[in-house]
């Protein structure tokens, strides 16, 4: 089976003034990667746990700040080209990118080195306007930036 994770889109304003905060994935693969490369804050749902509440989870180890209490926007289900579904919650509040405080996993690195490295999961976060955020995204994912913007300003 597939592997299922949701995420929290954290949005602010609206109209032409809409921004998305995204989080850029840490570690070396990541390190030189941008465009296509940005996520909402996400992760695995754990077996019998909630989307939403699994949601809330992720955002808070990967950001290192409480979850937003705002009421959540379901944006559905995507796909990723690896075949994870990620389903994705929209929910207003703000978030000052400096005060990110990510997880961390550990990997052998450099390959085959034999040698466990400590990297964040989360190496940065910042608010995109929709725009920018669409390039920046994962490409599957940047699909729940447009349906967010398609709910909040439906005469768009």
């Amino acid at each position: 089976m597939a592997e299922h994770s949701a995420g929290i889109l954290l949005y602010r304003g609206g109209g032409d003034r809409l921004r998305v905060l995204l989080v850029h994935p840490g570690g070396p693969y990541w390190a030189k990667k941008d465009e296509g490369a940005w996520s909402l804050p996400k992760g695995i749902i754990e077996p019998g746990e909630d989307p939403f509440g699994a949601a809330c989870r992720e955002f808070a180890e990967e950001t290192g700040q409480p979850p937003p209490t705002g009421t959540p926007i379901d944006l559905g289900r995507v796909r990723l080209r690896s075949g994870k579904y990620v389903d994705g919650f929209a929910v207003e509040g703000d978030f000052d990118p400096k005060t990110l405080r990510s997880n961390t996993f550990t990997m052998i690195w450099p390959p085959r080195s034999g040698i466990a490295a400590t990297f964040l999961e989360v190496d940065r976060a910042d608010w995109f306007d929709v725009e920018i955020a669409i390039r920046k995204a994962n490409p599957a994912q940047a699909e729940l930036i447009t349906r967010l913007r398609e709910i909040l300003d439906p005469d768009r």
